[in-house]
């Protein structure tokens, strides 16, 4: 095996083994609906500590295989996106009316429509996808109407080597609706209502439904003691009625897991609570630094690791997010952003890419 066709290999094996990002909706009692995900990377920092701020009126066009071919379109709204190797949208976005696109990585199901140069007008890149979404879009329903208007097309990104970048969308609005949009079987586009807002990865999102009826003996509360051959036999501490839910990082694993800790999540007075219930809940599904990536690459980089976890407030068009390398939680609040302003612009996270410290006081 010659070098180049090795590290290709190493760069597929790294894609599928270390984009584990995994996606949950929480609401509260107040009305406010929070949509939180964490972020994961396998090729390195993509600096997902950068956003971009997309102007109501911007002008689009779509990119294609033969270039800046694609569909045209005027943003009706106003957007913040995660931003990714210096690119104009990244993994997650909310808009100025609460509407939330996530993408999240879908390796060996994703098949996209062929490029055909008649239908160029219609057609766009997966990143442009997210985009029209967030710039033309208010909910869920207005997506779902007007989804069957595109074409989404495979746009080789020298960035990541040319290698396919496969994902599903997770979209949410302020009313709590939530669906995953899939592209399957050379351009077929099947949306899928979103089973309290949990995503992860491949395979499919119907396979994802069909496998939690495995794991319909879990329970909240603790199994009671049994008797067999005269010896008692109770629980070793708290927990055993959740004994048997899945810990490790695959989509599978994380999907029942994060759709049964959203399932049993206390009760949430306000938004705030649910933000900060929402990191919690993702805090089990935080990757450690290592633990799947190669040891050579780890001493590189953060690949692999989670690198950002975010939760946008959509009801309130607030934007909450900590780091890997900080985890003190920022704001983005969108309703101080002037979305009249023309062109796109970059705001960084303004913080120091080192875990701040408080010192708590001695009398």
């Amino acid at each position: 095996m010659n070098k180049l066709m090795a590290l290709a290999m190493a760069l597929l094996l790294a894609m599928s083994n270390a984009l584990a990002c995994t996606g949950i909706s929480l609401r509260s009692a107040d009305g406010a609906v929070v949509a939180a995900r964490t972020v994961e990377w396998a090729l390195g920092d993509a600096h997902h500590d950068q956003f971009v701020v997309s102007p109501r009126g911007h002008g689009f066009v779509g990119q294609t295989p033969a270039g800046l071919t694609g569909k045209r379109w005027t943003a009706k709204y106003g957007f913040v996106s995660l931003m990714a190797y210096g690119q104009p949208f990244g993994p997650d976005g909310m808009n100025e009316r609460g509407l939330y696109v996530g993408m999240y990585y879908f390796p060996d199901f994703m098949s996209l429509a062929p490029f055909d140069p008649a239908q160029a007008g219609r057609s766009m890149s997966v990143g442009d996808f997210m985009q029209w979404m967030l710039s033309s879009f208010s909910t869920v329903a207005e997506v779902r109407e007007a989804i069957a208007d595109v074409r989404v097309v495979n746009v080789e990104d020298p960035r990541f080597g040319g290698a396919p970048l496969p994902f599903h969308w997770k979209v949410a609005d302020a009313s709590g609706a939530s669906i995953i949009v899939e592209i399957v079987d050379g351009g077929q586009v099947r949306l899928h209502d979103a089973f309290l807002g949990v995503v992860t990865n491949s395979p499919s999102y119907d396979w994802h439904l069909t496998n939690l009826r495995n794991y319909v003996g879990l329970a909240q509360g603790s199994r009671s003691p049994i008797e067999i051959d005269g010896r008692r036999f109770s629980q070793l501490g708290a927990g055993s009625g959740l004994l048997g839910l899945p810990g490790d990082f695959t989509p599978p694993s994380r999907f029942v897991r994060a759709a049964v800790l959203t399932a049993t999540v206390r009760s949430l007075a306000t938004a705030s609570d649910a933000v900060f219930e929402a990191f919690r809940i993702l805090d089990n599904f935080n990757i450690p630094l290592g633990s799947l990536a190669p040891s050579e690459a780890q001493a590189k980089d953060i690949t692999g690791a989670t690198q950002i976890t975010t939760a946008s407030d959509l009801t309130n068009r607030v934007l909450y997010f900590h780091t890997f390398a900080n985890r003190e939680v920022r704001m983005i609040d969108l309703n101080k952003i002037d979305f009249t302003k023309p062109g796109q612009h970059v705001i960084d996270s303004g913080a120091t890419r080192k875990q701040t410290i408080r010192e708590v006081s001695v009398p």
